[in-house]
């Protein structure tokens, strides 16, 4: 069963319409790392690129001294949780940590409302706002259905397409299935078809399952997917 509270999320693509959205749930303990491994399997992020989790800090949070290093309340505006990497730097009023130490439950305050933020591919700019709707119990459900998700629209992103706005455009090409544009998308994607209106619930769930680990292992451990985990990866059970 379900032993420890579950936190019930809504996820959005920012700056996309029609909305592309979540509503998922997660055991309390997982990591801010793992979090962003189950929001980038529910948006199709290959795990190509660099990401991170940003947190707004409230004006009523003290941090301690394991998360400032000194106890003291700081004008920052938000904490960062990335995988580390010597080449990033925090932003204006941004305080870093590893994303892969700290657990969820000890950052977020379980308060309805409470909001985070996935970046994803700092090219592109990919970003999904998170909000938290409630944390509850449910000694029925057992403890490996989680994560899951409960409901969703729209397919989640295209790798290397240019951000939102490249999505806008791909997806009015295949609507359109003719011109340049359709022409193009065609031959980069190797498929006749793109539905961005697409979402398979059980599909997802499948995946939720197997992909975090994936994520993990590549981002964390530097450890390439194998043949069969690519075969995953890539759908190939459905063939």
């Amino acid at each position: 069963m379900a032993s420890q509270p579950i936190y019930q999320f809504y996820a959005e693509l920012k700056d996309y319409e029609p909305k592309i959205w979540r509503r998922f749930q997660v055991p309390e303990n997982i990591t801010m790392a793992r979090l962003g491994y189950i929001l980038m399997t529910m948006y199709e992020m290959k795990a190509n690129h660099l990401f991170c989790v940003t947190v707004p800090i409230r004006d009523n949070v003290k941090l301690d001294e394991t998360l400032s290093g000194v106890g003291s309340v700081f004008p920052d505006k938000s904490w960062r949780f990335e995988i580390g990497n010597e080449e990033l730097f925090p932003g204006e009023g941004e305080k870093v940590f590893d994303a892969s130490t700290y657990k969820m439950r000890s950052i977020l305050q379980g308060c309805q409302g409470e909001k985070l933020t996935l970046e994803y591919d700092y090219g592109d700019g990919w970003e999904v706002e998170i909000t938290l709707e409630s944390v509850l119990e449910d000694k029925e459900l057992p403890g490996r259905e989680l994560p899951r998700v409960l409901a969703g629209e729209g397919y989640g992103i295209i790798e290397d397409c240019g951000g939102t706005g490249g999505l806008e455009q791909l997806a009015a090409a295949f609507r359109q299935k003719s011109g340049d544009d359709y022409e193009n998308y065609r031959e980069w994607l190797g498929r006749d078809e793109s539905d961005l209106t697409a979402f398979d619930l059980d599909d997802m769930n499948l995946r939720l399952k197997k992909v975090p680990r994936i994520y993990m292992e590549l981002y964390e451990y530097g450890c390439a997917p194998s043949q069969r985990s690519l075969d995953f990866l890539e759908r190939k059970y459905l063939k």
